[in-house]
Parts: C-alpha cells; sequence; structure tokens
C-alpha cells in the first residue's frame, strides 16, 4: 500500500498571490484565528490587535505602552518593555500571554483587564518567556528562550539555558531543559509528542508527552541543522510541520517522513543573511548583524497560523512587519485546543 501524497507535493507560495490584512501593528509575532474569522495578533503596545471578519480592528491593552515605538534605538526596541509574544486562549476566551518584556505569563480578559499567572519558578525569576500552549487537557505549557535578560545577547550555539515548563494545577513546573533558545512549541494531532523549535539549534526536536506531562525520548525531527534559526512552528492536517526562518525570512515545512522543505524564501540568499549565520557559526553575533536582515513581505517572520472556515489560509506573523501577510493552503491547518472551545 502507497502512502498517501503529501498535499504539499508540487507546491511553493508565490509571492504575487500573498495578500495582508491590518495595519499599523508593532511586532505581530504571534497571530490566533477563531472560526468565525476574527484574528487575535500580539502588540509591542502591550496586549493584542483584534481584527474583526470585516476588517476593523482594535487594540486592546490594560495600559497602553509606547516604549517599542518610541524607543531610544532599534536594539532597545526588541529587548524592554513590554512585549507580548505567543498567545494561547483559555477555554473561557481570555488570553494568554507569553511576555517577552515582562518575563511572565499574563492573562487578560478580551475587554483588557489583566492578571499575571506566573512569574517565578522554584522562586527564582522565569527568564524570557517566549510562547504558551494549551493543550486539549487544558494545561499549559510554557517556553522559556533564556535566562539572559537581553536575548539578544543569547544568539549563540554554545548557550543552551532554555526550557519548557507546564503550567497544572496551579503549578509551574521545569519538563525539559538545556535547549538552544526555545522558541515556539506544538503538539501533534495525539498530543502524544511535543515538537520544540531550537532557534539557536537551528533545528526541531521533539519529546514524548506522559500522562503526567513529563517529556522523554528527545530526538531531533527533520534535519540536525536548518542552517537558519527557527522561530515559529505548526502542524498542517497531514501531519507536516510548517515553520520560519526568522531573519533571513523563509516559510518551511518538515514532510512526516522528515524532508525539509522551502515554501517562501524572501531572503534569496542575501549577502546580509549569509553573513549573519557566517557570524553565529563564529559566536560573534551582533544586533547590528541581526538588524540587517529581513525581507520584503513581513521582516524577521516568527510564525505560522492557520485560519479561515477551512483553516487553509495561512498567516505570516513577523517581529518587524506592521501587517500580517497571509496566502492559501493546499492543506487544512491543524486545529489548536481552542478552535472547538464553545
Amino acid at each position: 500500500m502507497s502512502p498517501r501524497p503529501n498535499p504539499l507535493d508540487g507546491f511553493s507560495i508565490d509571492p504575487a498571490a500573498i495578500s495582508y490584512v491590518g495595519e499599523g501593528l508593532q511586532r505581530p509575532e504571534c497571530i490566533l484565528a477563531e472560526r468565525d474569522g476574527s484574528l487575535w495578533s500580539a502588540d509591542a503596545r502591550g496586549g493584542v490587535v483584534h481584527i474583526r471578519p470585516d476588517g476593523t480592528q482594535e487594540l486592546i491593552t490594560q495600559t497602553a505602552s509606547r516604549g517599542f515605538a518610541e524607543a531610544a534605538d532599534e536594539e532597545a526596541r526588541f529587548v524592554s518593555g513590554t512585549l507580548p509574544n505567543g498567545l494561547a486562549f483559555a477555554r473561557n476566551g481570555d488570553v494568554l500571554i507569553s511576555n517577552f518584556g515582562t518575563d511572565r505569563l499574563e492573562v487578560m480578559t478580551r475587554s483588557g483587564e489583566t492578571s499575571v499567572l506566573v512569574d517565578t519558578i522554584d522562586g527564582q525569576a522565569i527568564g524570557k518567556v517566549n510562547f504558551v500552549l494549551r493543550d486539549r487537557r487544558d494545561r499549559v505549557w510554557l517556553t522559556i528562550s533564556t535566562r539572559t535578560t537581553n536575548w539578544m545577547r543569547a544568539m549563540s550555539p554554545n548557550v543552551r539555558d532554555g526550557y519548557v515548563a507546564l503550567y497544572d494545577g496551579g503549578r509551574l513546573r521545569i519538563v525539559a531543559d538545556g535547549f538552544a533558545f526555545t522558541n515556539e512549541i506544538r503538539l501533534d494531532a495525539n498530543e502524544k509528542w511535543l515538537y520544540v523549535a531550537e532557534t539557536c539549534a537551528c533545528r526541531v526536536t521533539r519529546l514524548r508527552v506522559q500522562p503526567d506531562g513529563s517529556l522523554t525520548d528527545r530526538e531531533i525531527f527533520g534535519p540536525s541543522n536548518h542552517g537558519a534559526f527557527i522561530d515559529g512552528i505548526a502542524f498542517d492536517a497531514h501531519g507536516n510541520l510548517w515553520g520560519t526562518h526568522v531573519m533571513v525570512d523563509r516559510v518551511f515545512a518538515i514532510t512526516p517522513e522528515g524532508d525539509l522543505r522551502i515554501l517562501l524564501d524572501d531572503d534569496r540568499g542575501s549577502k546580509a543573511g549569509k553573513a549573519l549565520m557566517a557570524a553565529f557559526a563564529r559566536d560573534e553575533v551582533t544586533p547590528e548583524l541581526m538588524l540587517a536582515c529581513g525581507g520584503t513581505i513581513a521582516p524577521w517572520f516568527a510564525s505560522i497560523s492557520f485560519g479561515g472556515a477551512d483553516l487553509r489560509t495561512a498567516y505570516i506573523g513577523s517581529l518587524r512587519g506592521s501587517r500580517i501577510p497571509f496566502f492559501r493552503s493546499p492543506v487544512a491547518g491543524l486545529p489548536m485546543a481552542h478552535w472547538h472551545d464553545r
């Protein structure tokens, strides 16, 4: 019996077919889609932007912050102040926010009332909280990229202080550590494996999820080195793991068999991209080298999210864009835990 054909066979993303939604966004790193067509985008003004199905949008934040827009320099813009990063919906519709600036997991109602869910672990500061993911059992998974305050200084092949934590029953505990800049995480369709984007290892790692939330059988999924920094990941319904190469601005997919496919390349072998990765190999990355990179579609691709009624509209989150690119996928995305919430 031959394997079922992969919907990505022969597919690439045509830049001319990319459309955009939203305007004036600040650091739209993570995007959540709802069944009604709404989009929720993280925003550096200290909250989220709700983009309604008709295209109108509203910034929802408890206390508006202008720190990102008015930062003294480009480096400060990305390492200080409130920086909502990863988003997830709680079952009641509240927004869970992993705040990369305040180093804490926050929960915000849809009208803006915000509280801190957790900001310490074992009596210590958490570190750079990057991404948050809710599973079907209402457990909350959290990634901490690094314990280094200025994350740009942790962009090194030799720093392995990232970890994955699980918030369950009101308690946060570390379930896996020693990652090279832990970024986005995703669970497969059966929630049997947790997939981890290791930005500074330039690879995806996966771990088997045990009933109590502990993680075992750690292994590399796909290539051991993409030759680029991996930021966001998301599954489609076929089992392909989509992702982004940040700063060199590519969209990729890893097939269930572990093969890497580049679906969109907005860097096209630029000198800046090559210089960045060469410097990284020497452990000589600087903010200036990073900031010199970025394509034209939405600089610093950061995430992939599936939405639309059929889950076949794919959205690209970014760190330096002000709107959200989207395109049609040949395959539906894997529904997230909130997709069937009432």
